[in-house]
């Protein structure tokens, strides 16, 4: 295995209890980190913190709801208690609650995007990114450096239908990446974003037959992506390897460009 200057780093990852975010934190368990698991479901949560501990790394897990500031700080607080700092910050966590803006049919109004399903997501997605990072750059600054990594999506660089509320999210990701990547980089923190594209999770593969076709035939290398395509590109950008990379954002989509 190349050398990635990881071993023993302290990770967490926020949603980490399935999908992209579980493995991601396997795999930084593989570079013999110790990692942080953040979540709001506890399913699953004793087999995968096995899993971690069998992949090489020690492990615990928090339920946390990235939103609440309270409960946010007081995680940031007993992972810094148990291991004296936290070196690299995955803001995996976010939700989805598609609509359309507003659906028109037979020349009347038939559906719109409540403002729960906008704020609901705006909560997670925007709002838990912000809260997260805040409460873990004090003790890297103290530290002397550290990795911010981001979930963005490519629905935040070109939209996507009955999306608003979870593209402007994404959007707002980039923003925040670009923001502080400008703040914090005088702090030897790099900051930078991904951007999946369609990755084969528990959420897309409950997508009708024919809304996963049409993802596949829009992508060039002719599949979905899965979670350790994701998984591998924040360890990278964690890693030694990535030292002068700050401020981007990296698309990992299989080549999908939306709407054609």
């Amino acid at each position: 295995m190349i050398e990635t200057g990881l071993r023993q780093k302290v990770v967490l990852v926020t949603g980490g209890a399935a999908g992209i975010g579980r493995a991601t934190a396997l795999r930084f368990a593989q570079e013999d980190c110790r990692v942080a698991v953040w979540d709001v479901r506890q399913s699953g949560v004793p087999q995968l913190l096995e899993e971690l501990e069998v992949a090489g790394g020690e492990a615990l897990f928090e339920q946390v709801d990235v939103s609440d500031s309270a409960a946010v700080e007081s995680a940031i607080a007993k992972i810094v208690k148990r291991w004296f700092r936290i070196d690299v910050l995955v803001n995996n966590a976010g939700i989805v609650r598609d609509s359309q803006l507003v659906k028109w049919k037979d020349g009347a109004v038939a559906a719109t995007m409540s403002e729960e399903q906008f704020d609901d997501v705006i909560a997670v997605n925007l709002k838990g990114v912000f809260v997260s990072t805040r409460a873990v750059v004090p003790h890297m600054i103290r530290q002397g450096g550290g990795v911010i990594l981001n979930a963005s999506s490519i629905v935040g660089l070109h939209g996507n239908f009955g999306q608003t509320n979870y593209a402007s999210t994404k959007a707002g990701v980039i923003a925040m990446t670009q923001t502080w990547a400008r703040e914090l980089g005088r702090y030897k923190i790099r900051v930078n974003a991904v951007a999946p594209g369609f990755i084969a999770t528990e959420m897309v593969k409950s997508m009708p037959p024919k809304v996963i076709e049409s993802m596949v035939g829009h992508t060039p290398l002719g599949r979905t992506g899965e979670p350790r395509d994701i998984a591998e590109a924040y360890v990278w950008l964690a890693s030694d390897a990535a030292a002068f990379v700050h401020g981007a954002v990296l698309s990992i989509d299989g080549g999908i460009v939306l709407g054609t």
